[in-house]
């Protein structure tokens, strides 16, 4: 018989599982809903002191006062830890850790990037906040859950649930590091992603296949994946297909994800139209592409003899989405797609800019937006260069870094365009400054156009975003067209050679150019 140990997130404790563990148990398995230290009437009571490693050993103690053959450890967003934690010292007791819409943390992670409040957020990660009476992080009150995750799906009466029973999170269970030695890596895992929130297995999937060394573990056999149509909470929403996901992925079940060696990569495949090259130089990690000769040919049904002879000209600087490892090679400025767009405006009379941005990690939205702007004053500089004419284009996840130019667009940027852009964080993406979401940043964007493309077959979390910024354009009488491609998919510049994606492609560049000459 298998027994589950389900382990909760932040300010919930074992009553949150009750209809999960009925249906458990309805299948003849043995379920334990765990209520740690601190997180409930039915637990330990908490103290000042109470940390990570206080959860820990609460799992620890249950793990060796059961007489089970077959664990399996469930951990729900913070849960995940101190399940790793527990699983890394008895990994002989270990038949399997189910991640229920978790990440992956890894050894000296700190829970704190779940915490969504920026402010709170950075007072627990200067390391204050656990002396006196502060330490203790309150729970949501009943209109703020949406912003710890999605609440799609829950019923009213099970978010006023949830807000009743709530409890204050102990700080040391957040900033206290995860210490893992290695041994939990070995063991069988099972992601369950809640597509509401964000997650789906088509994401993760196309991170692997970006080459992040840090997901090469996801292609093992060990690990399978399942999906669920809810938001963070499935346990209230979806408790049944819960109960189902978590016995068949205990029976070794789930979606695999294979990395073909044999197969190249979708990203490094090659761009849909035939551009002919163009004179790049490359000025640190920023490159540019000349117009130079237009005599060499132009894609079909392209104006040609639009660019001035010797410039300066236009530009347009192409942003890349990701996160990407900085181990990654080739980096997204020689990617075939980036090069391909580069060329083609190049081809119609604008200089075509490529960088590499260091977007590594969901907190690196910052920095990433530090060095566009570093960038465009490079190419605004360059002589050859029309500092009055410059637009920003900007792909997939990328498309954040595009709220800040929506927000207070200077007078020379003439068009902003996104190519199947996330437009406003993911509702886990907790560790994204506000500050990068267009659909907001578009009522402050006046008459700036706005170029987007977007393709019919596109993830769900991520068409959410483009229809929430389309509703606002509407509601503002912004000034975006909207380009479609029929049958089109995340990428599909190098994954689609159809006719319909390359007059896609074509007619998004025949508009940004427009907006360049006008």
């Amino acid at each position: 018989m298998t027994t589950f140990i389900l382990v909760a997130g932040t300010h919930t404790g074992g009553w949150i599982w009750q209809e999960v563990a009925a249906r458990l148990r309805e299948s003849g398995a043995r379920a334990c809903p765990v209520t740690l230290t601190g997180m409930g009437d039915d637990g330990p009571a908490a103290g000042p002191g109470t940390d990570l490693e206080t959860h820990i050993d609460d799992l620890l103690r249950l793990i060796d006062e059961l007489d089970a053959p077959e664990v399996v450890l469930v951990g729900h967003c913070y849960g995940i830890y101190p399940v790793l934690g527990a699983a890394d010292r008895r990994p002989e007791r270990i038949a399997r850790i189910v991640h229920l819409d978790a990440g992956m943390p890894q050894h000296g992670d700190q829970a704190l990037t779940l915490v969504p409040d920026e402010t709170v957020r950075e007072r627990l990660s200067q390391g204050t906040g656990a002396d006196g009476d502060d330490w203790l992080i309150p729970p949501p009150q009943l209109e703020a859950w949406q912003r710890w995750g999605s609440v799609a799906g829950i019923p009213s009466s099970a978010l006023t649930r949830l807000t009743e029973n709530a409890v204050p999170q102990p700080v040391g269970t957040l900033t206290q590091p995860l210490r893992l030695t290695g041994a939990v890596s070995a063991l069988p895992s099972t992601g369950v992603l809640c597509t509401g929130n964000g997650s789906s297995i088509a994401m993760v999937e196309g991170l692997v296949a970006l080459g992040d060394p840090r997901l090469r573990a996801l292609t093992e056999p060990r690990v399978t994946f399942f999906e669920l149509d809810t938001g963070h909470w499935p346990m209230l929403s979806r408790a049944d297909d819960v109960a189902g996901t978590l016995l068949r992925a205990a029976a070794g079940e789930g979606h695999r994800v294979t990395a073909a060696v044999s197969e190249q990569p979708a990203h490094l495949r090659p761009f849909l139209l035939d551009v002919p090259e163009r004179r790049r130089e490359r000025i640190g990690r920023v490159d540019l592409y000349f117009p130079g000769d237009l005599s060499a040919g132009l894609p079909a049904d392209l104006p040609d003899g639009l660019a001035e002879a010797e410039g300066p000209w236009p530009a347009v600087v192409f942003v890349h989405g990701g996160p990407v490892h900085p181990d990654v090679r080739p980096t997204p400025r020689d990617w075939p797609g980036f090069v391909g767009y580069a060329r083609l405006v190049a081809g119609l009379g604008a200089v075509g800019v490529t960088l590499d941005h260091r977007l590594h990690d969901l907190a690196d939205y910052g920095r990433a937006a530090e060095d566009i702007a570093e960038a465009v004053d490079l190419v605004r500089a360059d002589p050859r260069v029309d500092a009055d004419r410059v637009a920003l284009w900007f792909f997939s996840a990328g498309g954040l870094l595009s709220a800040d130019w929506l927000a207070a667009p200077p007078p020379w940027l003439r068009c902003v365009a996104a190519t199947y852009p996330v437009l406003a964080p993911m509702p886990n993406w907790g560790r994204v400054d506000s500050r990068f979401r267009p659909a907001a940043a578009l009522r402050s964007a006046e008459r700036l156009p706005v170029v987007l493309t977007r393709v019919e077959l596109e993830r769900a979390e991520i068409a959410a975003t483009v229809e929430e910024f389309l509703a606002t354009a509407k509601e503002c009488d912004a000034d975006v067209e909207v380009i479609d491609v029929p049958r089109g998919r995340h990428g599909f510049e190098t994954t689609d050679h159809s006719e319909q994606a390359r007059r896609a492609v074509e007619r998004a560049a025949r508009s940004v150019w427009g907006h360049l000459r006008g």
